[in-house]
C-alpha cells in the first residue's frame, strides 16, 4: 500500500495514529459524527495532523508511526473538566497539581480548570496567580487551565488576570467556607460586570443566597442573620437538606439577572446547578436573550437525597444533593437538546481530608501514608455551615471574633443549640452534616458516572452527547475551543479511550486522588477509561506500570494563553 502523502515529509513525521470502529468525531461546522475513525497526531507538534472517518491500515502510514487499534473500545476527545479544586499551594494537605491532575488523566480528562479558591493565597490577585503557576510548574499530569475570583475589593485585578491569561472568574453570593474569599455583594456584582463587559471572558457564580427578609434583594441580605438553628438530628441528611432549601439557588440567580442588562454580551455562568425550581428562571432569561448558562454535576445526576444514609457526610456538598424527583427533572432538563439551560457537565471535584468529614468510625479513612515521615496527622479541625457555629464550648472563651460560613454572620442562640446536640452526633461531631467540609471527590470519575447512569435510566443520552456536554461545551465555556474538546485536524492530540461495557465496583484503591474519600466508593459502575493521551503522548494506562502512569514523569502544562473568544 502506498503511504499516505498529507504531510510534507510524512516519512520523517513521528506519528501515533489512533484507529477505532468507533469515535466521536468533530466535523467542519462543529457537529459531532460517531463513526469509525482513524486519527494522527504528530508526536513533535502533539497537534491533530489528519483524521479519517474509516479505519486505516498500518502499511498506509509511515514505518516509524505508533499504530495502535483499540477494535470496538471507543475513541473519544479528552474530556475538559471545567470546575475541579486542586487547592495548592496552601492545603496541598487536601489536594495537590500532582495528585488531582493524575485522578484527571486516570479518567480520560486531559484539562482541568482550576477554581480560585481553597488555596492559599487565592487566586484574586495577579501576584496570587503567580504564586499558584509557581506551584503547579513540573507537577500536572494534564494539562491546566486557571480561573480567577472576584471577592469585596479587587476590581482592580480582574483585567490583569484577563491579561495574563485565566479563563473566567467566580464569585459567591454566599459565604465560600474560607476566609480569604469572601461573599460579593450585588455592589460588587454590579462592579464585576461593568469592569468584564468588554473582554472575552465568563463570570461565573455559585448561585446560592438567603432569602431576602424585606421585599428588596440588597446588599443587606448577605448581612442578614442566619436562618434559625436547624430542627432535627445533626447527623440527618434532611436535616442539612431543609437548611438549604431551592429558594437558596432561585433567589441568588435572579439577583444576578437583575444586573445582567448592565454587561449584555457578558457571558454569566451558574456553577454546580442542583435546584430544578431555577430552570424556569433561566430559560426564561434565555429566551428573552440574556447571556447566561449553567452547569450541573455528576453527583446531582448519579446521587439522591433518598438513598443516603444518616452520618455518611461524604455525600455533603453546597447546594446539596437533592430529592430523586429533583434529579430526575436536571436530567428532562439536561437531555433536552439546544432549548436547554444546562450546558455542561462538571465533577467540582472539592476534596479535603477525612477529618474535615467528620466520619463515623465505620466509614473513617486512614490517613495518607509518608514513606519517610510514616501516617501523616492531621488536625481535627471543625466547618462552619449553614448559619451553625460550629465551635467546641471549650473554645467559646478564646474567640472573640467569631463567624459562620454559607449563610451569614454569627447566631449565638444557634451556636447554643448546635451544642445542646452536638451530643447526638457521635465523638467530636462525627457524621455531622452541619459541621463537616461541604464537598465531593470525583475528577475522572465523570464518564463511568454519566454512562453507568444514563443506562441504568434508560435516559436518551448517547455517548455523542457526553462528548457535548463534557468536552466540546466545556472548552467552549473556557474559551479553549480551537485547541480542546474535540477530534479534528489543528485540535490538541488528547484522546481519551473507553470501554463502555467493563463493569467495575469503585474501591478506595481506584481513587487517584489524594484522600480516599468519596461517596462514589463501592458503587458498579458500566463503563471505564482504559488509556489517556496528552498531546499525543499516553500518560495513563489501566493496569500499565507506575500505576498506569505510563509517561514516567508529568507532561501537562499551565494554561496561559489569553483568552480571545
Amino acid at each position: 500500500m502506498t503511504v499516505l502523502t498529507f504531510l510534507p515529509d510524512a516519512a520523517a513525521e513521528p506519528l501515533v495514529v489512533l484507529v477505532s470502529n468507533r469515535a466521536v468525531l468533530t466535523q467542519p461546522d462543529d457537529s459531532l459524527l460517531l463513526t469509525p475513525a482513524t486519527i494522527t497526531i504528530s508526536s513533535t507538534t502533539g497537534k491533530i495532523v489528519f483524521v479519517a472517518p474509516t479505519v486505516l491500515s498500518k502499511e498506509a502510514f509511515p514505518a516509524s508511526s505508533t499504530y495502535v487499534d483499540y477494535g470496538n473500545k471507543l475513541i473519544l476527545p479528552g474530556l475538559v473538566d471545567a470546575h475541579v479544586h486542586l487547592n495548592e499551594p496552601g492545603r496541598t494537605e487536601w489536594e495537590g497539581f500532582a495528585t488531582g491532575t493524575r485522578a484527571a488523566a486516570s479518567g480520560g480528562v486531559t484539562t482541568v480548570i482550576d477554581m480560585p479558591l481553597n488555596a492559599i493565597p487565592p487566586t484574586t490577585t495577579l501576584e496570587g496567580f503567580k504564586v499558584k503557576l509557581a506551584a503547579a510548574q513540573g507537577q500536572c499530569w494534564v494539562d491546566v487551565g486557571f480561573y480567577g475570583g472576584v471577592i469585596p475589593g479587587n476590581a482592580d485585578q480582574l483585567l490583569p488576570l484577563v491579561e495574563a491569561g485565566v479563563r473566567g472568574f467566580k464569585g459567591f453570593l454566599i459565604e465560600s467556607g474560607v476566609d480569604e474569599f469572601p461573599a460579593v455583594s450585588s455592589s460588587d456584582i454590579a462592579l464585576a460586570m461593568t469592569t468584564l463587559k468588554d473582554t472575552p471572558t465568563t463570570l461565573m457564580f455559585h448561585a446560592e443566597m438567603l432569602p431576602p427578609i424585606t421585599d428588596s434583594v440588597g446588599d443587606g441580605v448577605t448581612r442578614s442573620e442566619p436562618p434559625l438553628a436547624p430542627k432535627g438530628e445533626l447527623t440527618s441528611y434532611s436535616t442539612f437538606l431543609e437548611s438549604r432549601p431551592p429558594a437558596f439557588e432561585t433567589y441568588a440567580i435572579e439577583e444576578i439577572l437583575s444586573m445582567a442588562g448592565l454587561a449584555p454580551q457578558l457571558h454569566l455562568h451558574i456553577v454546580h446547578l442542583s435546584a430544578t425550581e431555577a430552570i424556569p428562571i433561566l430559560r426564561n432569561a434565555r429566551a428573552r436573550g440574556v447571556n447566561i448558562t449553567a452547569e450541573t454535576c455528576f453527583h446531582y445526576l448519579g446521587l439522591a437525597s433518598d438513598n443516603i444514609e444518616d452520618g455518611d457526610t461524604r455525600h455533603k456538598c453546597c447546594p446539596p444533593i437533592r430529592e430523586q424527583s429533583n434529579q430526575d427533572k436536571l436530567w428532562a432538563e439536561l437531555t433536552a437538546g439546544d432549548d436547554s439551560c444546562i450546558r455542561t457537565v462538571v465533577s467540582d471535584h472539592s476534596p479535603c481530608t477525612p477529618e474535615l468529614k467528620l466520619l463515623p468510625d465505620h466509614l473513617s479513612v486512614q490517613p495518607d501514608f509518608d514513606e519517610q515521615n510514616g501516617a501523616v496527622h492531621r488536625p481535627s479541625l471543625r466547618f462552619a455551615d449553614s448559619g451553625i457555629d460550629v465551635t467546641l464550648p471549650e473554645d467559646l472563651e478564646r474567640q472573640d471574633n467569631k463567624k459562620t460560613d454559607c449563610c451569614g454572620n454569627h447566631e449565638h442562640a444557634a451556636e447554643l443549640s448546635y451544642v445542646q446536640q452536638d451530643a447526638a452526633a457521635g465523638p467530636q461531631g462525627q457524621g455531622d452534616f452541619f459541621a463537616a467540609w461541604g464537598g465531593i471527590s470525583s475528577v475522572g470519575l465523570g464518564l463511568p458516572i454519566l454512562h453507568t447512569t444514563a443506562t441504568q435510566r434508560g435516559a436518551p443520552l448517547s455517548i455523542v452527547d457526553v462528548v457535548r456536554l463534557c468536552c466540546q461545551a466545556t472548552a467552549k465555556q473556557v474559551g479553549l475551543s480551537h485547541r480542546k474538546g474535540g477530534l479534528k485536524v489543528g485540535m490538541d492530540g488528547d484522546v481519551c479511550v473507553f470501554d463502555d461495557e467493563e463493569e467495575w465496583v469503585l474501591r478506595a484503591a481506584d481513587m487517584k486522588w489524594k484522600n480516599k474519600c468519596s461517596p462514589w466508593e463501592g458503587h458498579q459502575f458500566k463503563g471505564r477509561v482504559r488509556e489517556t493521551w496528552l498531546r499525543g503522548i499516553k500518560v495513563y494506562q489501566l493496569g500499565g506500570g507506575n500505576g498506569g502512569f505510563v509517561s514516567g514523569v508529568p507532561v501537562g502544562e499551565a494554561i496561559t494563553e489569553r483568552r480571545v473568544v
